[in-house]
């Protein structure tokens, strides 16, 4: 079996080999150290899917597509993601590394699609950590609107860089807190939902909501469409389990717990939220708009809960969203740096990026991306358009990596069972392959290229719209070829693919 340009020795083992890493914990000079446990992966995972996309955005989706439309969107992109969990689920339980996207595309399918996986998850989430830090000032400014912004944003950004820097321990205890308060607030208002749609606490609204002007269909087809990219990235970053795989307390226990519990909490958080939210509220109330802008007061969380006579519905709701990006936030920090830390591993970065600390933390891949995310923080302040180009080609980005995803467990059980493994003794097996990688692939295509709907149904062609809205996609395409160019790597044989079992994490 090949080995391509591992840094550490490996374990001996076939595709039915030894597990991996069985010293967990065990973390040398420069390593990484196993202490995530089940809970704090189980709580990561949750903590990727739920945030501002379920308390904001969800009545954005319902006013734009009403609650069925809303829902079918929702809940189509929820089985997308359960079935690239499912891919990420086999890979991460057999091949739990850090760099995760990356090494399964230079594995599986080629060194230059790995690199271009690598950076473009690095890019994505040191994006999205700037984007974190700017909502988190104004969602201070509910409370404080006399408090600088940018002041709040420095302080918020200090947390999560400390949070990140003590240890992999504190970013799991931190993440488990916060993603605990994101679940019970969600629990907590399908309790009263369900509680007022039957006439319990409040007079039972029927079904009036569910067909009043347009609903439950607003739109039509092109409605649904409309919302598959809002959808999609309310629940980008449940892939995170994927890279936290990498410092995880008997990988092959508990990735595959908490991959199968996935799907349980789409159903339970967004789809159950989404059905009482369309009961309860028409579409056609106008402050699901304000929500949809982050109007804290017009969220629907925070409708319903004034419904009941909760006392500052508003303020508890905001400190529920400040949660959720502090959350969001700090699991951004940790997967960025992670990534960029092993793909030095791998010579795909800078070497001094491979240092860590006493406390096995990758401290110069943390203050970089740190820097990094600072920086867009800062141009976010003097051009809101160059931002909103990057924010654009972040929020591609996800997706890419989803794709990527998909294609690389195909190029995985190829290559296994090309090799003589026996996809019975895989610790996780991936549900209906290979229908379920190529369904994933497919629908994540699909919802890149219907990110522009002005051009696809109405024809409307505006070059800086679809520039802004494509830009991701040729960055990505560009860093492969150039990759591929300077290279010359080529496609990943499956007998030749490295499925070797290490004691690193790399």
């Amino acid at each position: 079996m090949a080995t391509q340009a591992d840094s550490t020795p490996a374990e001996p083992s076939g595709p039915a080999g030894s597990v991996a890493d069985p010293t967990p914990g065990a973390g040398g000079q420069n390593e990484l150290r196993r202490d995530l446990n089940a809970r704090h992966l189980n709580m990561i995972a949750i903590g990727g899917a739920i945030g501002t996309g379920l308390f904001l955005a969800s009545a954005g989706s319902i006013h734009e597509a009403g609650p069925g439309g809303a829902l079918v969107a929702y809940g189509v992109i929820g089985f997308m993601v359960w079935l690239l969990m499912q891919s990420l689920g086999e890979m991460s339980t057999y091949l739990p590394l850090a760099n995760s996207f990356e090494a399964y595309g230079t594995r599986f399918v080629s060194r230059s699609f790995g690199f271009a996986q690598g950076w473009n998850y690095w890019f994505n989430w040191a994006i999205t950590v700037a984007a974190e830090i700017a909502a988190a000032g104004a969602v201070v400014n509910y409370w404080a609107p006399d408090v600088d912004q940018r002041l709040v944003a420095l302080v918020f950004f200090a947390i999560l860089f400390a949070i990140n820097a003590i240890s992999v321990r504190a970013f799991g205890e931190s993440e488990f807190l916060f993603a605990s308060i994101k679940v019970i607030t969600v629990l907590v208002f399908l309790a009263v939902g369900v509680l007022m749609i039957f006439g319990t606490m409040t007079e039972a609204p029927g079904t009036k909501n569910w067909t009043t002007g347009q609903a439950p269909f607003v739109g039509g087809f092109s409605g649904i469409i409309a919302i598959f990219m809002i959808a999609g990235f309310s629940f980008q970053g449940t892939e995170m389990i994927g890279v936290a795989a990498g410092e995880a307390d008997e990988p092959e226990k508990t990735i595959p717990k908490a991959i199968r519990a996935v799907f349980f909490r789409i159903l339970i958080f967004y789809i159950g939220a989404f059905v009482v939210i369309g009961f309860l509220l028409p579409y056609t109330d106008p402050r699901l708009v304000n929500a949809a802008d982050g109007d804290i007061q017009a969220s629907p969380f925070t409708l319903i809960f004034e419904k009941v006579g909760v006392v500052g519905a508003a303020s508890v709701m905001n400190a529920v969203i400040l949660t959720a990006i502090l959350s969001a936030g700090s699991s951004g920090l940790y997967v960025s740096t992670r990534m960029l830390y092993a793909m030095a591993q791998k010579g795909m970065a800078p070497r001094f990026l491979l240092k860590t600390n006493r406390r096995s933390v990758p401290m110069p891949a943390l203050l970089l991306t740190a820097l990094v995310a600072l920086g867009c923080y800062g141009l976010s302040l003097l051009s809101s358009d160059a931002y909103g180009w990057l924010v654009a080609a972040s929020g591609l980005a996800g997706f890419i990596t989803w794709c990527g995803i998909a294609w690389s467990h195909l190029k995985f059980r190829k290559a296994y069972v090309a090799q003589g493994g026996r996809v019975e003794d895989l610790p996780f097996r991936a549900k209906w392959y290979p229908l379920g990688p190529v369904v994933a692939l497919g629908m994540c295509a699909l919802v890149i290229v219907l990110q522009n709907k002005d051009l696809i149904f109405e024809g409307t062609v505006d070059p800086g719209g679809l520039l802004e809205s494509y830009i991701g996609l040729p960055l990505f395409l560009a860093v492969w070829a150039g990759h591929k160019l300077v290279t010359k790597s080529k496609k990943v044989d499956p007998l030749e693919a490295d499925l070797t079992r290490t004691r690193s994490h790399s």
